[in-house]
């Protein structure tokens, strides 16, 4: 990402364009993980937070590269006829990568734009907590970085989304609705919860 970010620099000093950098705030419109009721539940992370950079180009053209957190906290747990119930509860951070090209219609103020391009999404600080407990009595725990859901530590997909770039003095204003599509699911444990590969959110962009 570093790299990427100093080819843009370099870009900007090239091309003498402007060129813009801040941060990027949002919530999730569609839950990261899908779960059975009453077998396993998710815990909503209600926000997403990062950093922005945008080369402009003439024409209305751009291109924006962002750096995405949030975190993720799942659990779900079975049990057996004999009384052992195991409790699986599993946390990580989700780092996504997009990096867009743009569009904004010639208005002035505000600005009304597309893109459309690709994101990599990558976990981090993986964690996974067993707990086993036989007929309420005894218990064990264990601590693990590979739980039995996870199918791609890493997936990458495809972008869309659609907002207006608002120019308020010395700052731009952005307000988003994006979409994404993932390749792969980061979890799956068939019958029980699975990663959602439709991602929709809300992100304010404030850039200077």
């Amino acid at each position: 990402m570093r790299s990427l970010f100093l080819f843009l620099l370099v870009a900007v000093s090239a091309c003498s364009q402007p060129f813009s950098a801040g941060v990027k705030l949002g919530v999730p419109l569609t839950d990261f993980i899908d779960t059975v009721q009453n077998v396993s539940s998710s815990i909503p992370n209600r926000f997403i937070g990062g950093v922005t950079g945008e080369l402009r180009l003439p024409f209305g053209l751009g291109v924006e590269v962002d750096a995405l957190y949030r975190r993720i906290h799942y659990q779900d747990s079975t049990g057996t006829p004999l009384g052992t119930l195991t409790t699986d509860r599993t946390t990580a951070n989700s780092w996504e990568f997009p990096i867009l090209g743009k569009y904004r219609f010639p208005t002035r103020i505000a600005r009304p734009y597309v893109a459309a391009g690709i994101a990599f999404d990558t976990l981090s600080g993986l964690t996974d907590t067993v707990t086993q407990t036989i007929q309420n009595l005894a218990s064990t725990t264990h601590t693990t970085s590979t739980p039995a859901a996870l199918q791609n530590n890493s997936t990458k997909g495809f972008v869309l989304g659609a907002g207006v770039d608002i120019h308020a003095i010395v700052i731009h204003l952005s307000p988003e609705i994006r979409y994404t599509r993932w390749g792969a699911q980061h979890f799956n444990l068939a019958g029980v919860l699975s990663s959602n590969q439709n991602q929709a959110e809300f992100l304010l962009g404030i850039t200077f």
